[in-house]
């Protein structure tokens, strides 16, 4: 498989998972830990806007930064994949490969697909049945929309792609009710 070099200046959808398909996030700590690590290595070199981690993968949407060369974009990632990976492996006395491969990343050229994504992202614990309510679900950006306080991500673009706060819960409703009829229909079936 042929990895996109990560430009300066660009939107990606960054994701991977689990070898084996494995959890990469085995308990509660992990979670606060990778994104700490994601604090450290990410922050400085993107604008995140919208992520989410669940036991076996994760989803990052990010705006790489125009004045980063692509060589420390790629580095960046990778001191986080690979402190994240060393610190797994120690704790939990295992070895080898934690993630599948390298990570993977989708350059994203248009605002609806930037759109479409954070939903996608942010229903993604309810589209795996990890929960019933994907606004309850504690490793996602979702609710960091609704603070009015500053946090890592970076709030103002995408709330303006869904013209306010409102829009942006209705349409996350919206997407989680297609996500249960469409989970209904299956179980129907």
């Amino acid at each position: 498989m042929k990895y996109e070099v990560l430009t300066p200046g660009r939107y990606y959808h960054i994701y991977n998972q689990g070898n084996n398909k494995e959890n990469i996030f085995i308990e509660a700590k992990n979670y606060y830990y990778f994104l700490r690590l994601v604090k450290k290595h990410i922050v400085p070199i993107t604008e995140i806007y919208a992520y989410c981690l669940l036991p076996n993968h994760f989803h990052l949407l990010v705006m790489t930064s125009h004045v980063v060369e692509k060589k420390a974009l790629s580095q960046g990632f990778s001191n986080l994949f690979n402190a994240y990976s060393k610190a797994i492996n120690k704790t939990y006395s295992r070895s080898g490969s934690l993630f599948k491969r390298k990570f993977s990343r989708k350059e994203i050229k248009d605002e609806e697909y930037i759109k479409n994504l954070v939903l996608y992202i942010h229903t993604n614990p309810r589209h795996h049945k990890i929960t019933t309510d994907f606004k309850t679900y504690l490793y996602s950006s979702y609710n960091a929309f609704l603070l009015d306080k500053p946090t890592n991500i970076s709030k103002e673009y995408i709330l303006k792609l869904f013209d306010g706060k409102e829009n942006f819960k209705h349409a996350h409703r919206q997407k989680a009710d297609v996500i249960r009829e469409m989970l209904e229909a299956y179980v129907l079936e």
